[in-house]
């Protein structure tokens, strides 16, 4: 049998990537079976692809398999015209070095160039070739040794790994430290989704919410329940890259993937002066557009907040505390997600106006199979991320995703993760269902009905003894369960007082950190329409809601 191995896979996974087309390749090489050519690795992560993109590594592998296909048939086409004996001027005929082993068509059989039909580059299998014949059929009694050769083999190849890896950490490897994160092709498919990209590896996109308060429809969530200006507020994110592959990612994966930060970096200086320019443009572009506010429009081109989520993992870019100090100069408000798999990060992270962890499933299992993760010790990295928000003397939020059917069931671990994190917000938002994607297999039916979000709420609030719910969104199927440290004589007090957190963060960082501050010295009491249980149900009653029935508008007021 003669065969050739074209494998799928993602470099980020390292060690494992392009795991079954080499164990196949590996196998069928084993069975004697004749390999044609080498394994080709397919990439599907266009950062690191070594032609740009899956396609292209398959282009270029199948352009030299096929020529060695025609390579092989004229070396066929010889070897019967010299069993016919009307071979011309010895065309077939073997050189000394040639004339051992057994060729294709059996012992009669002359076998062409060996680099010209079968080849082997594979560090596994270098050594099982010494002493017998690629094309010889392996002994039982000779896998032993076959199988001490690849141990060795694969400990070279560690030992490889990790003399690159102290060469891309002490600079030597300036081609790879140069390499941009946003590739042609990336940046491609990320302009045509609304992106605004900065730099080598950063960008600013306009929120649905910032749109809807322009127009006076009503805020988001983060309105509702912590008192932003959604029409004023900044999504934008330092590093497009994450560590994890979230089934309900919103990006469809268009994004790159890594565990650690591997390309040019763009100082924070001049991300955030475009993140602003870039974002203040898009709000310009709404001047004249009916149903505006022309008031809000004004507003909106001052930016007084800025999420840090529009994708990807921006504590992974190795300047984010220079970034967040530069936010706060400017006396812009910072609201941070991290995925919860750097936990030292987390550790190191400067104080930030509110510090969020996605805690999208409650054990392993479940959270392999919706985040994705790409470290191996994912837990871990997980629970030691919950373990660092609780030494946080800030703001901190558990941000749950609800996905029908995936993670909604093991409430009494949700509570176990609680008490390790002790967060003082508990965000709890059924999925949204963003299309279909050949990179998740999510649907309509994963998606919870808002009084499902209810009931889950409710049932997980039963099991934490110091929290209650505070308010609700039910335009975002969101509810908030907050720590009854904020209900103060009865009433919330979960919305922030912004001027105070800047006053607060300028005298941090006047003092060198020496001089701190607690999540209580900048709260700000939270208005009755905005809490759970109020006829508005989160809604701001200052604002017109605009709801879509059967195709239909229908404008009518909270």
């Amino acid at each position: 049998m003669r065969y050739a191995v074209f494998g799928l896979g993602n470099s980020v996974y390292e060690s494992n990537f392009n795991k079954v087309g080499k164990n196949i390749d590996r196998w069928l090489w084993m069975l004697s079976a004749r390999r044609v050519m080498t394994c080709g690795e397919g990439d599907c992560n266009v950062v690191r692809s070594r032609h740009g993109s899956l396609e292209a590594d398959f282009a270029a592998w199948q352009a030299r398999f096929l020529s060695r296909l025609r390579d092989l048939s004229f070396s066929e086409k010889a070897c019967r015209k010299h069993r016919r004996g009307s071979c011309e001027k010895g065309e077939c005929r073997p050189k000394k070095e040639e004339g051992k082993g057994v060729g294709l068509a059996g012992p009669r059989q002359v076998a062409p160039k060996k680099e010209e039909q079968f080849e082997t580059t594979s560090e596994e299998e270098s050594g099982a070739e010494e002493g017998q014949g690629h094309s010889s059929v392996v002994d039982v009694e000779d896998l032993g040794k076959m199988a001490d050769s690849m141990k060795k083999a694969k400990r070279e190849r560690k030992q490889q790994d990790m003399e690159l890896d102290l060469s891309r950490s002490s600079g030597k490897n300036d081609a790879w430290e140069k390499r941009e994160m946003i590739t042609p092709a990336l940046r491609e498919a990320l302009s045509k989704q609304g992106y605004q990209l900065i730099g080598s590896h950063s960008g600013v996109k306009l929120c649905r919410w910032t749109k809807s308060m322009l127009r006076g429809r009503g805020g988001c969530y983060k309105h509702t329940f912590y008192g932003i200006e959604s029409h004023r507020c900044m999504e934008t994110t330092p590093s497009l890259a994450c560590a994890n592959k979230c089934v309900f990612c919103w990006r469809h994966h268009t994004n790159p993937v890594g565990t650690e930060w591997r390309w040019k970096m763009d100082q924070p200086d001049v991300i955030l002066e475009q993140a602003i320019e870039n974002h203040q443009n898009m709000i310009r572009q709404f001047k004249g557009v009916p149903g505006v506010k022309a008031s809000r429009l004004e507003e909106g081109l001052q930016v007084k907040h800025c999420a840090l989520s529009l994708v990807g993992e921006p504590i992974m870019y190795p300047e984010i505390n220079r970034f967040l100090k530069l936010l706060h100069q400017h006396r812009i408000s910072s609201f941070l997600v991290t995925n919860a798999q750097f936990p030292m990060e987390i550790r190191n992270l400067e104080p930030v106006t509110q510090l969020y962890v996605s805690v999208d499933a409650s054990t392993k299992d479940s959270l392999k199979k919706i985040d994705r993760p790409l470290f191996r010790d994912f837990w871990q990295r997980f629970l030691d991320s919950l373990r660092a928000l609780a030494a946080k003397q800030q703001r901190t939020v558990y941000r749950l995703t609800l996905v029908k059917a995936w993670n909604v069931e093991e409430l009494q671990a949700y509570a176990e993760l609680v008490s390790l994190g002790e967060p003082d917000f508990i965000e709890v938002k059924g999925v949204t269902y963003c299309g279909e994607s050949s990179a998740s297999n999510l649907t309509m039916a994963n998606v919870p009905w808002h009084e499902e979000v209810i009931r889950f709420v409710e049932e997980l609030v039963d099991l934490l003894p110091n929290y209650e719910i505070a308010c609700e969104h039910e335009h975002s199927n969101c509810l908030l369960i907050a720590h009854t440290k904020f209900k103060i004589d009865g009433e919330w007090w979960t919305w922030i007082d912004y001027d105070r957190f800047q006053d607060l963060i300028q005298e941090y960082e006047t003092s060198h950190g020496s001089k701190t501050f607690s999540t209580k010295d900048y709260v700000a009491k939270t208005p009755l329409w905005a809490v759970f249980g109020a006829r508005e149900r989160g809604f701001d009653p200052n604002d017109t809601r605009f709801q879509r029935k059967n195709k239909s508008k229908d404008i009518s007021g909270c």
